[in-house]
């Protein structure tokens, strides 16, 4: 198949996952063209069958704002019609969904019909996209869509709950690629990173004050009176400053370090011994996944799609959005123990194996086949 792929091309889950699900089905042979206003993060080298399509806005004097949609609207009939696509995957709902409708309509006027996948990954519909002045238009939009995926059972349940959807969401879970993400043998960074053998705890976000990453800090702040430990926090946004002055008020400079966006973070994983993730909105965790993948355990609020990928007890603990203590307490718990934390880690392994992508991979393939078929025969009838 030729499809297109239209995501942001930022750190955030939804144009990860975009940009790996279109190197895996490269990979297996389909051609894939990005269409953004940037090469995506994790595109980062040569790969067969990948193409990318960058969009320009004008920059004119009358738009207060650069018209982004439009631009991206005639880029993606531009591509459709030159590149023969059979499909337009579309990742998040706001503006792609709406945008991909308007070049629906365009390339009816040349005689293409090309049908869309919309993929919904979580503050698209919980928290934009049920904003009033998006809500009609995500509405008509996903509606009007082929095809729509949601990327956690939750996702599909809040977005029927707040949103009349007269389609069927299909649920199809995001993905690690065991190919990148596994335990590796990274002793010389650890010790760089902890000296005297200091238990590495992770966190990975976009700073948001969705994502708490000040109870993150709240948390290490606890266990650090109980386990000689060491915080990694990965990523940057607007919440970062004020996460820096905390630290300094706390006096943990020494043992917290801000590592900013990176590009290999499967190598940090692979040297942690807890995953902290304490957001209050999280249609599913793909940062939890990936680190799961690493053998890293997870504490974890209750928010969202996260109890689907943590499993209390098992993997990691579930606590409640808010409950420092609770997660304190149950870091200390595993961290303090070294034959419950070995287990974790295992278990934390094997159930991120359920997610793989050869496996979730064929669920995507299977579905773009039926929409193109159901879009067929109604061209037909």
């Amino acid at each position: 198949m030729k499809i297109g792929i239209v995501c942001y091309p930022t750190y955030g889950g939804s144009g990860v996952l975009a940009t790996e699900l279109g190197l895996g089905l490269a990979r297996n042979g389909h051609q894939v063209h990005f269409i953004t206003y940037n090469r995506p993060v994790r595109l980062s080298s040569f790969q067969e069958n990948v193409y990318l399509h960058e969009v320009e806005a004008m920059d004119y004097p009358l738009f207060e704002y650069a018209p982004y949609e439009t631009a991206l609207a005639s880029k993606i009939v531009d591509v459709v019609l030159y590149e023969k696509l059979d499909l337009l995957h579309v990742h998040y709902a706001i503006p792609h969904a709406s945008v991909a409708y308007l070049a629906k309509k365009i390339l009816l006027a040349h005689g293409k019909y090309i049908p869309v996948v919309t993929t919904l990954h979580g503050t698209d519909i919980t928290l934009v996209g049920h904003d009033k002045s998006f809500s009609p238009v995500v509405t008509f939009s996903m509606n009007k869509s082929d095809g729509i995926t949601a990327v956690s059972q939750y996702l599909k349940d809040k977005t029927n709950s707040l949103f009349e959807i007269e389609k069927e969401i299909k649920v199809i879970y995001n993905f690690v690629d065991f190919a990148r993400f596994q335990k590796k043998n990274k002793d010389h960074f650890k010790m760089a990173i902890a000296p005297e053998g200091e238990k590495i705890l992770v966190h990975v976000s976009n700073f948001r004050k969705v994502k708490r990453v000040e109870d993150v800090i709240q948390v290490f702040y606890e266990i650090l009176k109980s386990i000689p430990s060491k915080l990694l926090l990965i990523g940057d946004g607007p919440e970062r400053a004020n996460m820096e002055r905390l630290v300094r008020k706390l006096n943990l400079s020494a043992d917290v370090r801000f590592l900013g966006k990176q590009d290999a973070v499967e190598e940090i994983l692979a040297v942690s011994d807890l995953f902290l993730i304490p957001s209050e909105n999280e249609s599913f965790g793909l940062a939890a996944l990936e680190a799961m993948a690493c053998e890293v355990p997870i504490i974890s609020s209750n928010a969202g799609g996260l109890p689907e990928v943590n499993v209390d007890g098992v993997t990691g603990y579930i606590c409640e959005v808010g409950d420092t203590a609770d997660m304190a307490a149950k870091s200390i718990l595993l961290l303090s123990d070294e034959e419950k934390l070995s287990e974790f880690k295992h278990n934390a392994l094997e159930h991120a194996k359920k997610f793989d992508l050869k496996y979730i991979l064929p669920q995507y393939e299977n579905y773009y086949c039926e929409v193109i078929e159901q879009s067929r025969i109604l061209q037909v009838g």
